[in-house]
């Protein structure tokens, strides 16, 4: 049984400082019409460009051993980063899965050749990354993965399917939940391998899902006798739960889990103006204190894996609230607008925009229903 643990904390100066810094030069970036922090998906055209000049700064691997190009910074320090460009509505695709877990996953559990020949590409945003896990028919049940990877001559071939994919076709490098053996009676984890795709070989092609915004950010991923060498295998064979599990802090506590459509909410403070109707301001005021509530647990989840902690339950609670906080904040804000006389383009665009984002929000990183999960076992609920 897991006791819950969020200490309170204040970053210290030197995140402050930091922090200007992000803030002038995305200020900058704005300025040179690189993206529009008040439009979605804005800059997209722009991300790759932007990539390398946020590696050229030392932002993207913040963490990471200089041996491998990072900056051995604090989880803190890159807390600042992410949060800043998470506000400014930054185009942060390109590296941001890369930086966020798939580097970690290199950096702990793959072939040394590897980690030398990406990591510092990873580190300069010149290559990006995408995870595959979910299947056609098994939905957020992982165990259940059928697509499988075949031992053969010098590596591994391919075969089967994944999907909802974000950003694969995008994407160079992919790090895959594949299965190589068969799962035991008493042992449903069992026989799961995690390998490195590269998304340029033969026999994998990516077909793009549309959404109902129009973007098509998901993917399926077909995998046709892909041939993967020995060594893109991750970690230990056949025991790839084992690892997951304690790279979901990285990917479930940060503060891109409650600020991904942070646009709606300004948006609806510059529409009511510096002296709104009390009721608005009542419900405002509410939907920013429990902004604040998440981003102090989030800033304690960022200070245990500073620590070195693994922080699984409590950075599952941060995803699990913040996503649903996520997905209710367009309804929401719909609602406090009903009581203003609006005539807003740009306002009633964004809301339409994230009211028909919102449903995916529960879903991406882990469901809602797989979190509180993960959550009741922590507590020994289950």
């Amino acid at each position: 049984m897991t006791t819950l643990q969020f200490d309170p904390l204040r970053l210290p100066e030197s995140c402050q400082d930091l922090r200007k810094e992000v803030r002038a030069f995305l200020a900058d970036e704005i300025a040179a019409g690189v993206f529009d922090p008040s439009r979605p998906d804005s800059g997209s055209e722009n991300a790759d460009d932007f990539a390398r000049r946020v590696g050229q700064r030392g932002w993207i691997g913040m963490t990471w051993p200089k041996a491998y190009g990072g900056q051995e910074r604090s989880f803190l320090e890159r807390y600042v980063v992410t949060e800043e460009m998470r506000v400014a509505n930054a185009p942060v695709a390109r590296f941001f899965v890369a930086d966020r877990q798939s580097g970690p996953t290199l950096i702990r559990y793959a072939d040394e050749r590897i980690k030398r020949d990406i990591l510092p590409r990873i580190v300069r945003g010149e290559v990006s990354f995408c995870i595959g896990m979910s299947e056609p028919g098994s939905g957020s049940d992982l165990f259940a993965a059928r697509t499988r990877a075949t031992k053969v001559d010098g590596g591994w071939s391919i075969e089967g399917s994944k999907v909802w994919t974000s950003n694969a076709h995008r994407s160079d490098y992919m790090i895959g939940l594949f299965r190589t053996s068969h799962a035991t009676e008493d042992n449903r984890r069992h026989g799961l391998t995690s390998f490195l795709v590269d998304m340029k070989a033969p026999g994998i092609t990516c077909r793009p899902i549309r959404q109902i915004t129009g973007q098509s950010e998901f993917n399926e991923v077909v995998f046709d006798n892909a041939f993967m060498p020995d060594h893109y295998v991750i970690g230990e064979l056949d025991g790839a739960w084992k690892q997951a599990t304690s790279e979901l802090a990285y990917e479930r506590s940060g503060p891109e889990r409650f600020l991904e459509n942070f646009n709606v909410l300004r948006q609806f403070v510059r529409v009511a103006g510096d002296q709104p109707d009390a009721r608005v301001a009542v419900g405002l005021g509410r939907l920013i204190a429990q902004l604040h509530t998440l981003r102090r647990m989030s800033v304690s989840v960022a200070s245990m894996l500073e620590a070195g902690r693994e922080p699984v339950v409590e950075a599952a609670i941060v995803k699990d609230i913040g996503t649903v906080w996520e997905q209710l904040l367009p309804h929401q804000v719909r609602e406090l607008a009903s009581l203003l006389d609006l005539d807003d383009k740009l306002f009633r665009e964004t809301v339409d925009f994230e009211i028909k984002t919102a449903p995916k929000l529960t879903i991406q990183g882990g469901t809602t229903e797989v979190l509180r999960g993960i959550i009741a076992r922590g507590l020994g609920l289950r």
